[in-house]
Parts: C-alpha cells; structure tokens; sequence
C-alpha cells in the first residue's frame, strides 16, 4: 500500500523565512536608491520568490524596471540571502510536533516550493530537518513551477507518494491553486505570506496553527478527495 503524503510549502508555511527575505529584498533595494520595505508593507511584495518581490517593490514605487538592473538586484538578493541562510528563520509554531505526529502515524512527508531549490536545501539543511522530507522540490527543479500543478504532482512522484493519498499544507493562492489544478485537497495557514486571508482563495481547509493539523483532518480531506 503507498503510504499517505503531506507536501508543505516552505516560505511562509513550515517556516517564517520574512526577516532574512526583507533583509536581502531591503538590501538590493539600497543598490538600487529606493526606499526599503518596513515589516508591515512586506507582505505586499513576498511570495514566488526573489524576482516576483524586487518588481513588486519596484511597481509600488512606479519605477521602471530595465531587464539589466532587475538581474543585477535579482543576483544581489540571492547573495545575501544564501549568505545569510538560515539567519532568523525559524519553524512556526508547532511544526515540529506535527513533522513526529505524520512521520509516526507512517506519512511521506516533501516540500514543494518556488524557492530555488539550492536555498531550499541548505535552509531545510541548516535547521536540522532534512531527513524528515523524502523530496525538497523548488522552482527549478523541473522546467515548471507552481501554480502548475506538475510541480506538485513531480514532487509526489519524487517523495515517492501517490497524488491520491496526498495533501498539500500552504499559505498562499499559488499554493491553493496549485493543489487544486492537481487534483488534491490543500489546508491554508492564515498567518502566512498574503495580504488577503487565504479563505477568500476557497481551500479544503483553513488552520491558524500546527496543532490543527491532525490526523484526523488529513484523513477525512484525502478520503473526501476520492
């Protein structure tokens, strides 16, 4: 029998990632003469990686964006954050509960992110939680990203699962829309990445915290999915 699947969004979702990303953003920002993003207003730019929050950043300004400087911000970024990595970012709340409560109860556990998949590694690496994921997928991992569903269901592949025992934990629309073109049932965290609540994007579920990620709610989502 394949055994069951949680696949997790990373930035946002396992992991609150957005004091290192508004450091690197802040810090390309400088290079190129604007002014930084302050924690509030970060939310409007983060998600989808790098080159999606530097436009973002640049289009709140109504500054033009030269496909030269865009790179040059774009390779600043990265640096920084590389460099830094894992700097502040931490697991939220009760992740690593629910990692021990799907791993013992026999789950495939994998991440499926837009982050590169390189940053992706050495993040999970450095805090001490590679073994528990049988594939860490990011945006250039295969030639497609989400909110193509063939990134989730490559991921699945990868990890070794079945997309019709899988669920997909993430924060954003990308993440629900993603889940939803393949096929599998998607809980949303609402303290994550997005400057609208992610109810409005209709997932099988919404959780505010790690601890209402049960067995029982995976089950009754996957089985409800059939």
């Amino acid at each position: 029998m394949t055994r069951p699947i949680i696949v997790f969004d990373l930035d946002g979702t396992l992991i609150d990632t957005a004091p290192d990303l508004m450091d690197s953003l802040n810090y390309s920002l400088s290079a190129a003469a604007l002014p930084h993003v302050d924690a509030p207003a970060f939310r409007r730019f983060v998600g989808n990686g790098g080159r999606v929050m530097i436009e973002r950043a640049f289009a709140a300004q109504n500054k033009p964006l030269p496909i030269e400087e865009h790179e040059r911000l774009l390779d600043l970024f990265l640096d920084s954050y590389t460099q830094g990595i894992p700097g502040k970012s931490r697991p939220y709340p009760g992740v690593l509960d629910a990692i021990a409560r799907f791993e013992n109860a026999g789950y495939l556990l994998a991440i499926c992110t837009n982050k590169y998949e390189a940053n992706s590694l050495a993040l999970i690496e450095a805090l001490g939680l590679s073994r528990h994921f049988a594939a860490n997928c990011g945006q250039d991992t295969f030639p497609f990203r989400k909110p193509d569903p063939r990134h989730l269901l490559e991921t699945i592949k990868r990890a070794g699962g079945d997309p019709a025992e899988a669920l997909m934990v993430g924060d954003s629309q990308t993440d629900i829309d993603t889940a939803k073109a393949a096929g599998i049932p998607v809980a949303a965290v609402d303290f994550g990445y997005t400057d609208r609540h992610v109810r409005e994007f209709d997932p099988s579920a919404v959780i505010s915290h790690f601890d209402q990620l049960t067995l029982d709610l995976a089950h009754r989502l996957i089985s409800a999915a059939k």
